[in-house]
């Protein structure tokens, strides 16, 4: 038996109904010029054909393109994301309603140590997968380095001086 989805099962559902079938905003013109990037800014001229929403022309952003308020600023997993810079910011999170994106300025020791915290507190990790295959890379590595035999280093042979020459 499945369970009925809830407000926010549904409303992120129709967030991204409503992605789907938003256009992409391009700033007037960009298409023209060069030097104009698509960065999406708001036509003002006074004959501006895309402020008056003239035929032909793109459309502009409006109000009837968002989602719903349900599900604005939430992860497509449903969790709230907060950022995290270190273990101590973990025990302000709540694990039903957020989730944990681990900041990427955050070195290898302080990352394991919030693994290991979140995981006591079955919080989420949304940004998990990288460290996963950093490890199992780093696995890969320290077997390889058993493996090989190690090899004598031969030492090189000093140049004679003029002195042991003669």
């Amino acid at each position: 038996m499945t369970k009925p989805p809830t407000t926010t099962e549904k409303a992120l559902k129709l967030r991204a109904q409503v992605k789907k079938r938003k256009p992409k905003f391009v700033r007037q013109e960009s298409w023209r010029y060069k030097r104009l990037k698509e960065n999406w800014r708001r036509p003002k001229g006074l004959d501006n054909k895309m402020r008056r929403k003239i035929k032909g022309w793109p459309p502009t952003v409006n109000v009837g393109y968002r989602g719903p308020k349900v599900a604005r600023g939430l992860h497509p997993s449903g969790y709230k994301e907060v950022l995290v810079h270190n273990a101590e910011e973990i025990k302000k999170v709540d694990p039903k309603t957020q989730a944990v994106r681990i900041a990427h300025t955050v070195g290898k020791r302080e990352r394991a140590k919030i693994l290991t915290e979140s995981r006591k507190r079955r919080i989420t990790v949304l940004n998990i997968k990288e460290v996963v295959k950093e490890e199992k890379l780093e696995k890969e590595e320290e077997t390889e380095e058993k493996e090989k035999p190690k090899q004598k280093r031969k030492r090189k042979e000093k140049p004679k001086g003029r002195a042991e020459e003669q």
